[in-house]
């Protein structure tokens, strides 16, 4: 059993040589760093021709200008422009065609190429070939080659870097703002005094993506009744599950025995408080139950509830079937009743972007 490693200043008996091979050098390379177009997309949007490898399409043939990439552990430059003619298709069924980077060991060199598809009725694009000491492909262009000789078109397919994910201590949210767009940041919470989560700097502003770890607590309020149950019976959980959405989970318990939380004035119907305002454009549902063992407030032992936000708001309404009927539809719940728990959980598309 022979054990190899390598760079070192020079070759010894323990293994170690200090030239590598091209296929050594792939080995390790391809480890370092995935393939990718040498160009950050910084910018909040681009155009076809402001981007490198910019293409433009003539009859058949098609013209690539300059730029750069990491392939398959090589790096690769184009300083001019390069040009393919696109193979004829002469069936009635369409083709996909694929341009790649080619990093071939037999030529010890990365050069652009054209992958030819087969027509079918649902044409895809070959798919690119990455073996290492031998042929290693990265996709750029898909190539659209309709039936019978039509218009080829382009579709990009290449990848492109983006900012390496990053930590803070504390002052995250702060710190983030001032990252490049595209970059994803992590708040350790190192000083124990808030919850650790995930952020992205992206183009419509920064968002918390997720939370890690437990979820956070709140105190949700009783809105539209008159008070009386104590902050330690109103329990709230909630965390950012993806960009500008939550999940949260409320439980309300009126131990009272014999009072139940009423509407206050001309009031309808109760509502409690979410930890986030929901999205302004559209009224989202939640669903939870009643627990009502005693059956106080003329209500059932047990009963559905549907919540409805109001848009742009951190206001939940609450609603019950009508008891009575069913073509009644839903009622405004006026009530918690005495001796009673309520229960309701969902996700929410929260208002983070102020729309």
């Amino acid at each position: 059993m022979a054990e190899l490693s390598f760079p070192f200043d020079a070759d010894n008996s323990n293994g170690g040589s200090q030239v590598v091979s091209q296929t050594q050098w792939q080995s390790m390379a391809v480890n370092w760093a995935s393939d990718r177009i040498d160009f950050p997309l910084n910018n909040a949007s681009y155009t076809e021709g402001s981007l490198p490898f910019a293409s433009t399409v003539s009859g058949r043939t098609v013209t690539f200008n300059a730029g750069a990439a990491w392939v398959g552990g090589f790096y690769y430059k184009l300083t001019g422009t390069k040009s393919f003619t696109v193979a004829d298709n002469v069936t009635g069924k369409a083709r996909m065609d694929l341009v790649v980077l080619r990093a071939d060991m037999s030529k010890a060199a990365v050069n652009l190429a054209v992958v030819q598809g087969s027509p079918a009725s649902i044409p895809v694009e070959p798919q690119p070939t990455r073996q290492v000491g031998s042929v290693w492909e990265m996709p750029i262009y898909a190539v659209v080659v309709p039936a019978n000789n039509g218009t080829i078109s382009l579709q990009r397919r290449a990848p492109f870097p983006m900012p390496s994910p990053v930590a803070f201590p504390w002052w995250a949210s702060d710190s983030a703002n001032l990252l490049q767009r595209g970059a994803f940041s992590y708040d350790l919470d190192s000083n124990g005094g808030d919850s650790q989560w995930e952020g992205f700097n992206g183009r419509d502003a920064f968002v918390t993506t997720r939370h890690f770890g437990k979820s956070r607590t709140y105190t949700p309020d009783t809105l539209y009744v008159k008070g009386g149950i104590p902050a330690a019976n109103r329990r709230g959980r909630w965390r950012w599950i993806a960009p500008n959405t939550f999940w949260v989970s409320v439980t309300i318990v009126n131990d009272f025995e014999d009072q139940g939380i009423a509407v206050t004035g001309s009031n309808w119907r109760a509502a409690i408080s979410l930890p986030q305002n929901s999205n302004g454009k559209a009224i989202q549902t939640l669903h939870g139950y009643l627990s009502n063992p005693n059956s106080s407030g003329g209500l059932p032992n047990m009963m559905s509830v549907t919540a409805t936000t109001q848009p742009g708001t951190n206001i939940l309404y609450l609603h019950y079937p009508n008891p009575t009927t069913n073509k009644e539809g839903l009622d405004g719940m006026r009530q918690f009743p005495a001796r009673s728990t309520f229960s309701i959980s969902g996700t929410v598309e929260a208002n983070v972007f102020s729309e």
